[in-house]
């Protein structure tokens, strides 16, 4: 039971740091796509005195990806109906040109007023309408939701990492007398260091498949069945095989770090 104990100790905040690691890989993918999401459903709308190709919007900011011309005729489409053909044509001669503008990426709000500035420099621009208020609310909360997380996560990692620390000395006290040994007969550090590596080495491997099993019933059963559309629709960005490279190379060097730090800080030969 004693030595079930132990090595949970040492399991446990590991695999604290790999979830809070694979949560972050998950979060930044899901955000990425909800980002382009929000770029692809983002428009600003633009008035003109003359017709303006995409070339023209793009000299002007380089953030503009597309444009899209709105038929002058659906605007005024219920103004003229009933109007003689010659009054009508006047009056669309008479009406700006309109057009919703794309971006090339989801902007901060002081970029987008900065896009409206160089816009309305132009003075075949009229209006440019950039829908702040709602766009700012938006990309606030969406910024202070990645901030709290990355904070939430940044602090349990460090948390976990001196629990790490703490078990690994006591595994070194455990093995106290046998490196004392290689010691006096000369062995260098990685040996006599090598039976600490040994036990957090595989508890480091155990801590990552057990983190990937997880994240993998996540993926395939508790997404699919859960109903929240986000899950479902970014049910692929939960887990990728390629994770279970990154969180066996982070839990290698946080195992090094940890047997390090430990030796290190009372190297030589106890009484």
């Amino acid at each position: 039971m004693k030595f079930i104990k132990n090595h949970l100790m040492f399991i446990l905040p590991l695999m604290a740091i790999l979830l809070g690691i694979e949560f972050y890989l998950v979060f930044d993918r899901t955000t990425n796509s909800y980002e382009k999401r929000l770029k692809e459903g983002y428009t600003m709308f633009v008035v003109t005195k003359t017709p303006m190709a995409l070339a023209d919007f793009q000299v002007l900011n380089s953030h503009i990806e597309s444009v899209e011309a709105i038929d002058r005729k659906e605007v005024v489409g219920d103004i003229v109906k009933g109007i003689s053909r010659n009054n009508t044509e006047k009056i669309l001669k008479a009406l700006p040109y309109f057009y919703n503008i794309g971006l090339n990426a989801y902007v901060k709000t002081s970029e987008l007023e900065s896009i409206k500035t160089d816009l309305k420099r132009e003075n075949s621009i009229r209006k440019v309408e950039t829908f702040g208020t709602a766009y700012s609310a938006s990309y606030r909360l969406f910024t202070f939701i990645k901030f709290t997380l990355k904070l939430f996560i940044g602090f349990m990692g460090i948390v976990s990492i001196f629990l790490i620390i703490k078990q690994m000395e006591i595994w070194k006290y455990a093995h106290k007398r046998r490196m004392q040994v290689m010691e006096i007969f000369g062995a260098p550090l990685m040996l006599r260091s090598g039976i600490l590596f040994k036990v957090a080495v595989i508890d480091a491997i155990v801590a990552t498949l057990v983190t990937a099993l997880i994240f993998l019933y996540l993926k395939f059963e508790w997404a699919a069945q859960s109903g929240i559309e986000i899950m479902v629709k970014n049910q692929e960005n939960l887990f990728r095989m390629g994770d279970i490279g990154i969180l066996l190379a982070a839990a290698l060097v946080i195992v090094v770090v940890a047997v390090y730090s430990v030796v290190f800080s009372s190297s030589g030969v106890e009484e």
